[in-house]
Parts: C-alpha cells; structure tokens; sequence
C-alpha cells in the first residue's frame, strides 16, 4: 500500500487546535504563562479534555504558541555569528533572547526550567538557544571582546534578568540597561 503515513487531522479536530493556541496566546499574553489552562479551554470553545488531548502540558501548549518565533530567533542567531563584531553579536542575541522571553510573563523561567528538563516540550528549543549562546560566547572571548571568567551561565543568568527587566520597565529603559550588562562583559571593564 503506497501513501500510508500520518492522517491529516479532521477538519474540526484542526479548528479546536488553532482556537486554543489563539486562546492561550491572548491569556499568557494578559495574564502569563500561568493562566489557567481550564480558562484558555473555555476562551476556546472547547472541554479542558480536548486542550490536553491537543496539548498534554503547559509546555508543550508554550512550545506549540513558540514554534515559529523559535525559528526565527534561531535563524537571527545563525546570522549574529557572522557580525563583525564578535561581542555586537552576542550584544544582539541577549537582547533578541530578553525579547523573545519577555513576549509572556513568566515565560523566561519557564523557558529555564526546561533548559535541564529533557522530557520538557521546550527543552529541545532551549538547548539550541544555549548552543547558540555558547558559540557567540566563545567567539567573543576569542576575539577578546569579552572577559574570560564570563561563561555560558552567566549570559543566561544575565538574558534572563533582562527578559525579567522587559516586563518590568519600559522598552527604551530595557534597551539601556541591557547595554550597561554587556558593557561588563568588556575585558576592559573589569571589577573595580
């Protein structure tokens, strides 16, 4: 038998999928990642069974609204590790990862805590944005644009901070702050 693989789902079954991801994109975007899956189900339209039949976990109901502002961050930090300046392109990956984590409350701990939780729907997604850390990192430590006693912790710790500082103060003052944390990475900067 040839064209035997994955069914297309039902077109009701396709319908409850998007009227949930739109449901939950409005909740976490007003009130977190913490909003009430049961709440989400009933903005949908649909019983909280049919939510967890599509979507098991917050997670993977995070990892399914993210998927495709995933590719897009991956694909910008693959363009950064070939700026000209080593540490203007980790600059412009923790500001593109503060952004991105600070699209839903609560998102960056989340996205944190799946970074060492394999069975984690997001955990995938969070070791590819820490590989991209990573190699920026080393770049940057390489041209000696950064310091060497920052490792890939410390950017994480510092993206996430910042991503907490987005939901915190206005964009322009992010924008700033962001800029004063990088600017401790100089080698030149140094602790007094």
């Amino acid at each position: 038998m040839s064209g035997i693989g994955a069914r297309r789902p039902r077109a009701d079954a396709q319908r409850n999928h998007e009227r949930i991801l739109l449901a939950a994109d409005q909740a976490f975007g007003t009130q977190g990642t913490g909003a009430s899956l049961g709440g989400i189900a009933r903005q949908a339209g649909v019983a909280i069974g049919t939510l967890y039949g599509h979507f098991p976990n917050r997670q993977a109901l995070c990892a399914a609204l993210l998927r495709e502002r995933h590719a897009k961050l991956f694909a910008f930090g693959d363009e950064l590790s070939r700026s000209a300046s080593a540490l203007d392109g980790l600059a412009g990956w923790m500001g593109a990862v503060a952004v991105h984590a600070a699209a839903y409350r609560g998102l960056a701990a989340l996205l944190m805590d799946s970074l060492d939780d394999e069975a984690s729907e997001l955990h995938e997604a969070c070791g590819r944005m820490a590989a991209i850390t990573e190699a920026l990192l080393i770049a940057a430590r390489g041209a000696g644009e950064v310091r060497d006693d920052v490792t890939a912790a410390d950017v994480h710790a510092l993206m996430n901070a910042a991503a907490w500082m987005r939901e915190q103060v206005q964009d322009e003052h992010a924008e700033h702050l962001l800029g004063l944390m990088v600017h401790g990475l100089r080698p030149s900067a140094g602790i007094r």
